[in-house]
C-alpha cells in the first residue's frame, strides 16, 4: 500500500514539474501565432484562434531578426571553433605530455572559472576602446573564446585523465608523432567530450547579453539577445505577436539542438567526472 502511494506521489510530482517546464514554452508558441486583435479581445492565457504566421515574417523583416541572427551565428560559430581548438590542445598538453609547469598552466586555466564576468567588463572595455575594437564582431569573438576556455578545459581534462595511456603508447610504437597522435588518435576518441563543450558553450554564447550590450552599440552588429531588448522600441505594445515570434525563433533552435545531442552531452559530462 505504501509503495503504491509512494509511486503515485512521485508520478504526480513528475507531472507537475513537466507542466511547469513545458507550459511557458507552449504559451510562448501560441502567443507568437495570435493576431493583434486577440490580445485585446481575449485574456492573455487564452489559446490562439488561428495560426497567424505573419508575426514571424514581421519579426524577421521589420524586427531585423535576420541581421541579429547573422551576427550571433558568426560570433558564436567562430568562437566555438577557437574554444574547441585551444581546449583540446591545452587539455592534451597538461594531462598527457611531460613538461615543466604543466600543473601551473592547468590551474591557471581552471582559475578562470572563479573570475566574475562583471569585474572584467570595465578593463575589457578600456582595452577594446584603446585598440579600436569596440563595435566589432572581433571583440565579441575574443571575449567569448577567452571566457569559454576555463570550463571547457576543466571538462576535457577530466575526460583525458581517464583516457588509457596504453592506446597512445601503442600508437607511438607504430611510429605516430605527437601531432598525429593528438589529431588522429585522441581527438576522435574525445567526440563526446567535444560535443559536450560545443553544446554548453553554444548555449552560453548564443544567450550572451552582458558582453554584447557593453561592447556593441551599432544596430547592425547587435546579437539576438540585445536585439530583443530593443523590440520594445520597434513594436512596443502594438505587436506582441511579433515580439513572441522573435523570442520563439531564439529559443526553438536551442531546444532542438539539445534534444538531438542530449545523450552525447550527458555521456561527455559523466565521462569527464571519472578520475583515472
Amino acid at each position: 500500500m505504501k509503495k503504491g502511494f509512494k509511486s503515485i506521489a512521485i508520478k504526480l510530482v513528475i507531472v507537475c514539474l513537466v507542466v511547469i517546464e513545458v507550459y511557458p514554452l507552449f504559451w510562448m508558441l501560441t502567443a507568437s501565432l495570435k493576431q493583434q486583435s486577440e490580445w485585446t479581445s481575449k485574456p492573455a492565457y487564452a489559446l490562439n484562434s488561428g495560426f497567424y504566421i505573419q508575426n514571424y515574417i514581421e519579426a524577421w523583416t521589420r524586427g531585423n531578426m535576420d541581421v541579429f541572427f547573422k551576427n550571433s551565428f558568426i560570433c558564436t560559430v567562430v568562437s566555438l571553433f577557437f574554444i574547441v581548438l585551444f581546449t583540446v590542445t591545452v587539455s592534451f598538453a597538461v594531462t598527457k605530455m611531460r613538461w615543466k609547469l604543466k600543473g601551473v598552466v592547468g590551474k591557471y586555466f581552471e582559475f578562470g572559472i572563479m573570475i566574475p564576468v562583471a569585474t572584467a567588463l570595465i578593463p575589457l572595455f578600456q582595452i577594446y576602446s584603446g585598440m579600436g575594437l569596440l563595435n566589432s564582431r572581433l571583440c565579441l569573438i575574443i571575449t567569448y573564446t577567452a571566457f569559454g576556455l576555463s570550463l571547457s578545459t576543466l571538462l576535457t581534462t577530466g575526460y583525458l585523465r581517464s583516457f588509457p595511456d596504453e592506446i597512445m603508447e601503442a600508437a607511438v610504437i607504430d611510429g605516430c608523432g605527437i601531432y598525429k597522435l593528438m589529431w588522429y588518435v585522441v581527438v576522435p576518441l574525445m567526440k563526446n567530450a567535444i560535443v559536450t563543450v560545443l553544446v554548453l558553450q553554444f548555449f552560453f554564447k548564443w544567450n550572451d547579453l552582458i558582453f554584447s550590450m557593453t561592447f556593441i552599440s551599432d544596430q547592425k552588429l547587435k546579437t539576438v539577445q540585445t536585439g530583443l531588448l530593443y523590440f520594445q522600441n520597434e513594436f512596443g505594445a502594438k505587436n506582441w505577436g511579433a515580439i513572441f515570434a522573435s523570442v520563439s525563433m531564439c529559443v526553438i533552435p536551442m531546444l532542438i539542438l539539445y534534444m538531438i545531442l542530449n545523450k552525447r552531452v550527458i555521456e561527455g559530462m559523466t565521462a569527464g567526472a571519472v578520475k583515472g
